[in-house]
Order: C-alpha cells, then sequence, then structure tokens
C-alpha cells in the first residue's frame, strides 16, 4: 500500500497486524504488571463502550435489514474505533482526573480487534460485516496474475543479468 494504491496485499494486511499485535502485548504486559493499581470499574467501561456505541448498533441494524443499514452506523463504528478519538479520550480522562492504568483498556481494545480480528475502519462502500466485494475479488485475481507474471519476468531477467555478469559483461553498462 503507498499513497497512490489505497489496498493491502494479505501480505501488508498480516505485517500490519503483527504491528498491531506488538501494540497489543505491550498494551497487555503493562496492564497486567499494574494489575494491582487498575480500577476495574472504569477499564471494564473503556473497554466495552467502544462497542457498545461504535459496533452493536450498525451489527443489530446489519442483521435486522439484511446488510441495508445507514451511513450513520459507519460513523459511529469509525469514531469509536478510532486510535485518535480514543486518544483524544485518555488525554482529557488524564487532564481532568489524571492518569491510571485503567487507560490501557483503550489501546488493548483497539490493538486487539486490528491484530487478532483484523477489524480496521470501515468504508461506506462495503459491507458492515465482512464480505468480500465483486471488484475486489476480481482485483486481487488480476493482481496475482500480474505480480505472478512480474516475478517470473524478473526471474528471467535476473538469469539474464547473471550470465552478463559471468561473462564479463556488467548488466548496467
Amino acid at each position: 500500500m503507498d499513497t497512490k494504491n489505497l489496498f493491502m496485499t494479505p501480505v501488508t494486511a498480516r505485517l500490519i497486524r503483527a504491528e498491531y499485535g506488538l501494540g497489543l502485548v505491550v498494551a497487555t504486559v503493562l496492564f497486567f504488571v499494574h494489575l494491582d493499581q487498575v480500577r476495574w470499574l472504569p477499564a471494564l467501561v473503556l473497554f466495552a463502550y467502544i462497542d457498545l456505541i461504535g459496533y452493536l448498533p450498525g451489527a443489530i441494524q446489519y442483521r435486522r435489514r439484511e446488510g441495508r443499514i445507514g451511513k450513520g452506523y459507519y460513523v459511529a463504528y469509525n469514531t469509536m474505533h478510532s486510535m485518535v478519538t480514543q486518544g483524544l479520550l485518555a488525554l482529557g480522562w488524564i487532564w481532568l482526573w489524571g492518569f491510571e492504568w485503567a487507560l490501557l483498556a483503550l489501546p488493548i481494545h483497539l490493538c486487539g480487534d486490528r491484530a487478532l480480528f483484523g477489524n480496521y475502519l470501515k468504508p461506506f462502500g462495503l459491507r458492515f460485516e465482512p464480505v468480500t466485494h465483486q471488484a475486489y475479488g476480481s482485483f486481487r485475481s488480476e493482481f496475482a496474475a500480474a505480480d505472478a507474471a512480474g516475478a517470473a519476468g524478473a526471474a528471467d531477467a535476473g538469469a539474464a543479468d547473471s550470465d552478463a555478469t559471468s561473462l564479463g559483461r556488467l548488466p548496467w553498462r
């Protein structure tokens, strides 16, 4: 994925999930190292409220209306599952009441969603629950075929380059 190609291949998706996995491990370890200092009620509320506001209403409507739901459910999901939103909430909490270890429930939830379940923010053009879009399925097949053809071409070119070098001719000349 780059600024001109806003999609993830399966490999980049796994790498990004691994990065969030590291964040999940760090936040969870810090949480358990300071377990005796965690206020459980705020930790549970902070962990659960993200899905209570951002996911459950949309999931219920999605099932009731056979997948046809309003954009407001996407906005609610994306707002509640945003690192920006939860980071601002944590900063506001710290400013008002001071730091506490229960705040780690926020990155544990968000990093867990991304690392364990592969749940990222939801674009309007896709179903609320994961279903492969027909256009993406076609694209993925075409991209894999082009990638395989490119790899085969690169292997052929690499063999020619090594032959040229072995004959004393450098490939960049």
